[in-house]
């Protein structure tokens, strides 16, 4: 990733900085990220946290007070924090295996998985591809599991026209460094849903009941604990997971520029898909609605030969990549989950594929075509 935090994000950032005696913590510019975020996803309710690792676990915390524990259904290929959210928010998580043009989870995988336990649907979009469709929204709005979305990769990704994160129950994203828009560390959870806002405000400091704007939620509180200091009641145990105002004034700045931004990421991967060889990689990515974050090169056979010489002639040529695109590849594979589920990996053939003979290669709006045409042709001349 290069220039993503721009010399007008850092000078927005020192002139809000020269007032005197400015807030640092959470503050107004917090609250006008928030707003601003949540007009342009196109959502009633958002919640800035200190990362998308957070949103995650606020997110599971939340759905635990809301209903219970239970089973939630989660992909193989994500980042660790969507799983380790669920096992700290005491579910179990259901894995389901992944779809290979969307790199997310295969619907009818997900609606076979589906049981009277199951509690909600925990769906990533990979890499900036929309993962959805209308079976798995179907199928969850009519046994009424809640869905949520992980967009932490995918800012912007569309649907049928609506942005990826206003289809479920709640959906989260990162404003970590490398993403579409960065805060350099930061999160959102996203909600039209007003009970899970309050309580996402709530569970972000502490789960201090003061942070909520429900004044029926408050007085449920201060009424039935009179004993306690009504600026100390505490509803249930959380984290400090806040945000900083210096987080917010560089979200701000960015994000006016990040529909464009998005617009040449999405060309961006269009050219590499176009410039590869489609006997040797996979180019038939879903794309429409994409926002991508990273190139995705994927072989399109196991060849282990091949995938050795891509690695040395992108390591050579200073290509910098991640073997396993997201996260490393299959999470199952990982020592924290295969102390809990043994050899459950072995039963995820697609991911496997990607685990192996897959990557991500870097992709940012400001990426010469120029570079973009020679990776293409280095890669097909192994």
């Amino acid at each position: 990733m290069r220039n993503n935090i721009t010399r007008a994000d850092l000078d927005a950032l020192i002139g809000f900085l020269k007032q005197d005696d400015p807030i640092l913590t959470q503050s107004k510019q917090v609250e006008a990220f928030e707003q601003e975020w949540s007009e342009w996803l196109g959502v009633k309710h958002s919640v800035f946290l200190n990362s998308g690792s957070s949103a995650n676990e606020i997110t599971m915390l939340a759905l635990r007070e809301l209903h219970g524990t239970g089973e939630v259904i989660v992909p193989p290929l994500t980042w660790v924090s969507d799983i380790a959210s669920v096992l700290h928010a005491g579910f179990t998580p259901v894995f389901a295996d992944i779809n290979p043009h969307t790199l997310g989870m295969d619907s009818a995988e997900v609606i076979k998985k589906i049981t009277p336990r199951t509690k909600a649907v925990f769906l990533t979009h990979i890499l900036g591809y929309n993962a959805l469709d209308d079976a798995l929204i179907d199928a969850c709005a009519s046994r009424g599991i809640p869905l949520i979305e992980d967009v932490c990769e995918s800012h912007g990704a569309t649907f049928d026209g609506r942005k990826c994160g206003t289809f479920g129950f709640a959906s989260n994203f990162s404003f970590y460094y490398a993403h579409h828009l960065s805060t350099i560390e930061g999160g959102m959870v996203c909600t039209d849903n007003a009970e899970l806002y309050e309580l996402c405000r709530v569970a972000r400091s502490h789960g201090m009941v003061r942070e909520s704007r429900d004044e029926t939620f408050r007085a449920r509180y201060t009424t039935e604990f009179a004993d306690l200091n009504p600026a100390f009641i505490f509803a249930f145990p959380a984290h400090n997971m806040r945000g900083t105002e210096i987080n917010a004034v560089l979200g701000r700045s960015q994000l006016p520029r990040l529909d464009a931004n998005n617009a040449t990421r999405s060309r961006n991967l269009r050219r590499f898909l176009d410039g590869l060889d489609p006997s040797k990689f996979r180019t038939d990515f879903a794309v429409e609605g994409s926002s991508n974050y990273a190139f995705t090169l994927v072989l399109r056979e196991p060849d282990e030969p091949l995938r050795d010489r891509c690695m040395e002639a992108m390591t050579a040529a200073g290509v910098e990549f991640r073997r396993g695109t997201s996260g490393g590849g299959n999470q199952l594979r990982q020592p924290y989950l295969r102390r809990l589920l043994g050899d459950e990996y072995k039963n995820y053939p697609q991911v496997d594929h990607i685990h192996f003979f897959g990557f991500y290669i870097g992709n940012y709006p400001d990426l010469e075509s120029e570079k973009i045409d020679a990776l293409c042709r280095l890669l097909n001349a192994l």
